[in-house]
C-alpha cells in the first residue's frame, strides 16, 4: 500500500485519519551529530537505532527540512519510521515534532531510546510516559510532544568519579570495559525495538543484559 493516496470523501475526516495512523509508528534515537560524539554515553540512542536499522535493512536519508536523518520500512503491516535528530540533543523535540506532523503520527505511536544516568550500566528500563528526569533531550521531546511517548532508557550510570559534573560524564566515551559489553547492550535494545515495531505494547520493566 502506498504511503500517500488520494483521500476519499468521508463524512468524518478526523476518524479517517485516526484509522490510518494505526499502521504507522516512529522510533527515535537521541544523540548529538558529529564524529566527535561517537561512542559517547550521551549517544547510545543513536547507536541503538543505527543497530536496529542495520539488522532490518533500513536506509538512512538526510532530511534537512525535517531536521533529522530518516529511514522508513515496512515491518509486518506497519510502516516504521526511524529518526535521528540533527538538531543536537537539547533541541531533539523540534525534529521529532516536524516528522510527526509531516507523517501525521500520534505521540502514543512514538518511542524514544536514550541514555539514562540514574540507571546503572547493564540495565535497560522501559515505560510509557513520565517526566524528563533531568534529561534535556527528553525535556525537549516533552515540550513538543507531551509525555505519552514510550521510553527505552539505557543505563549509563553511576557516575565515576561521583564528583564529576553530569554534563561532562555523559559526553565522555564509554570506558574500555563498557565498550566490551556494547554488543550485548545493542542486542537487548534491538530486541525491544523489534517488539515495539511488531506491535507489542511497551511494558514497564527493567531488563538486565549483564548477568
Amino acid at each position: 500500500m502506498a504511503l500517500f493516496q488520494r483521500k476519499p470523501q468521508v463524512s468524518d475526516p478526523v476518524n479517517y485519519m485516526t484509522i490510518g495512523l494505526n499502521k504507522s509508528l516512529m522510533l527515535v534515537g537521541l544523540g548529538n551529530p558529529g564524529k566527535e560524539y561517537d561512542l559517547t554515553r550521551h549517544n547510545i540512542g543513536f547507536m541503538a537505532i543505527d543497530e536496529f536499522a542495520r539488522r532490518n535493512d533500513f536506509q538512512w536519508q538526510d532530511k534537512k527540512d525535517l531536521k533529522c536523518h530518516l529511514a522508513s520500512n515496512m515491518m509486518g503491516d506497519t510502516r516504521v519510521l526511524l529518526v535521528k535528530p540533527t538538531t543536537f540533543m537539547n533541541l531533539s523535540g523540534e525534529a521529532v515534532q516536524a516528522v510527526m506532523s509531516f507523517y501525521k503520527i500520534h505521540p502514543d505511536n512514538i518511542t524514544a531510546v536514550y541514555d539514562e544516568l540514574d540507571v546503572d550500566f547493564g540495565q535497560v528500563r522501559l515505560r510509557k510516559g513520565g517526566s524528563a528526569a533531568g534529561h534535556n533531550g527528553v525535556k525537549s521531546l516533552i515540550q513538543h510532544l507531551g509525555e505519552s511517548f514510550g521510553r527505552i532508557r539505557v543505563g549509563i550510570g553511576p557516575k565515576n568519579p561521583p564528583q564529576i559534573d553530569s554534563a561532562d560524564f555523559v559526553l565522555q566515551k564509554f570506558t574500555k570495559d563498557e565498550q566490551e559489553h556494547l554488543k550485548e547492550l545493542l542486542v537487548e535494545t534491538t530486541a525491544v525495538l523489534s517488539e515495539t515495531a511488531y506491535g507489542s505494547p511497551l511494558p514497564t520493566e527493567t531488563r538486565n543484559f549483564l548477568l
